[in-house]
């Protein structure tokens, strides 16, 4: 591993390479914040793939693009007058340190869940009208919705027990297929979202991540159904020429690899 000046001086050679980038390239001087939005968001999702495949060396990389992303916006931000990345830098720290008083100041803690809590009552004395505020809009629904469960649980708004949980999924369920067998389009929407809602919340309480659940069982899904296609291509089959029947043969065989 690096040692601490190694690392600072590798934070300012890439703080060269932007700025000799900015002067000279004719790509990198003519990129706004706008421009880099949609590039950042990219990357940021490829983060999350190799974070889910677990592919240190992948993590490495990508963390190394959402960097110069990072040092790209501060640039812009500079000749803008507006900030630099030594303002984006203490900014972080000094919100770190304002909203940890457990290590920096006198507060007592005895639990993650207390952490936390804290957490969110700092940020509305620090003028935040809702512990809401901080869920962007446009997050991914699935995203959001845990997003929204633990930021009200942190302040208390919360079920005590998983069985709890269960029970109110159980329910959101049976009103789902009195809508289903009423056959009104707009309510069983509704009640869909209200079922979704409750699953995330009960992965929650099961510590489960429901965005990377979900993933796992994309890829789960992609790697099986690939595996058949293979092997229909083998038999000298297409997909449409071959029953279910068939391919839940090949299906089975999948599930095993």
């Amino acid at each position: 591993m690096n040692t601490r000046s190694e690392q600072l001086a590798a934070f300012d050679r890439l703080l060269t390479i932007m700025d000799e980038l900015r002067e000279k390239c004719p790509w990198d001087r003519k990129q706004t914040m706008q421009t880099l939005r949609h590039l950042t968001i990219e990357e940021t999702y490829e983060l999350g793939d190799a974070i889910l495949d677990n592919d240190l060396e992948e993590v490495k990389k990508e963390l190394g693009d959402i960097l110069l992303h990072i040092v790209f916006y501060a640039k812009i931000g500079s000749e803008t007058q507006d900030f630099d990345i030594a303002d984006v830098a203490h900014g972080i720290c000094e919100k770190l340190i304002n909203r940890h008083p457990h290590i920096y100041g006198d507060v007592k803690v005895e639990n993650e869940e207390e952490v936390k809590q804290n957490w969110e009552n700092i940020k509305l004395k620090e003028g935040k009208k809702s512990v809401l505020e901080g869920v962007p809009n446009g997050l991914p629904s699935l995203v959001k919705a845990n997003r929204i469960q633990d930021k009200v649980a942190g302040v208390g708004f919360d079920w005590e027990k998983p069985e709890q949980v269960f029970e109110k999924l159980k329910e959101e369920l049976g009103e789902l297929q009195e809508e289903v067998e009423a056959n009104d389009a707009d309510k069983m929407e509704s009640e869909f979202g209200d079922v979704l809602f409750s699953m995330v919340n009960y992965a929650r309480f099961l510590k489960i991540n429901p965005e990377n659940a979900l993933e796992r069982t994309n890829k789960k899904f992609i790697n099986r159904f690939q595996y058949l296609e293979q092997k229909a291509k083998e038999a000298g089959k297409t997909m449409s020429d071959m029953s279910l029947a068939e391919m839940d043969v090949f299906w089975e065989e999948a599930k095993q690899l």
